[in-house]
């Protein structure tokens, strides 16, 4: 049981790996002992950071993939090989009033977070079915997955979406033992939202409704995709979990303070 940890022997093909918490997972998970394959649109920085982690020892590689096109995701599928380990982590987006979303705005963030997404993972699994050697594939999720805050509303169908297609899915591949989860990332810092976090508004209003009153960060959420890629969640399954330092669970208030 020592080795619980442990993703030695296992290959895991990394969605969004460019950055963010996508980085953060394809690190961990090679530091696990995976072979990880990075993979987003950016070449260049994806091999960069494979080879940061080849110089650690890992056995780490960069594959272009582009989520909008099914020819680059099949292409980015066969380099990486029998992958037993999936990852999704691709998405963006727009903050705004609902009525003020355009068509075109629309169609971007459905197809950034979802349509491309759901492409990938049928071909992935449709894969791991056939290889009958079971599987993990772990969803990036959302607060959204779970709850509604203002101006999100498109972002929030997206990752709503992700939570159920989990649900569904670990109902059909269960008997393939095919494992599929979804974590939901609280207030992580990211590239996504860094300037709307530099109001001390925002700051203010954290600490006075989270139990923990710090902001997330990508490595704050790495740990349990190593974990449930491996072996120790093997009875771990459709099952969307916050990382969210309370938030979702927890309510503040003064009394005491």
């Amino acid at each position: 049981m020592n080795d619980i940890f442990s993703l030695q022997g296992k290959r895991a093909f990394v969605a969004g790996a460019s950055r963010g918490i996508g980085l953060a997972i394809a690190r961990e998970m090679a530091a696990a002992g995976a072979t990880v394959w990075l993979a987003a649109r950016s070449l260049d920085k994806l091999e960069a950071e494979a080879q940061a982690l080849r110089t650690q020892g890992a056995d780490a590689h960069a594959v272009r993939l582009d989520t909008e096109d099914t020819p680059s995701i099949r292409a980015a599928l066969d380099a990486a090989g029998d992958i037993d380990i999936l990852v999704n982590v691709a998405g963006t987006n727009i903050r705004k009033p609902f009525e003020e979303y355009t068509p075109d705005e629309y169609d971007y963030l459905l197809r950034t977070n979802l349509t491309g997404l759901v492409t990938l993972t049928q071909e992935a699994g449709r894969r791991m079915k056939a290889r009958g050697q079971g599987g993990k594939v772990i969803f990036i999720g959302s607060l959204m997955s779970l709850l509604g805050l203002p101006f999100l509303s498109i972002y929030a169908i997206t990752k709503g979406a992700l939570g159920q297609l989990t649900k569904v899915l670990a109902a059909e591949w269960g008997r393939d033992n095919i494992q599929v989860n979804c974590i939901a990332p609280g207030f992580i810092l990211t590239d996504l939202n860094r300037a709307m976090w530099q109001d001390p508004k925002m700051k203010q209003w954290l600490a006075g409704v989270q139990a923990n009153p710090r902001l997330g960060t990508s490595e704050d959420i790495a740990p349990l995709a190593v974990f449930l890629a491996g072996r120790g969640a093997d009875y771990i399954t459709g099952q969307i979990i916050p990382v969210d330092g309370g938030y979702t669970t927890t309510a503040v208030w003064p009394f005491g303070s």
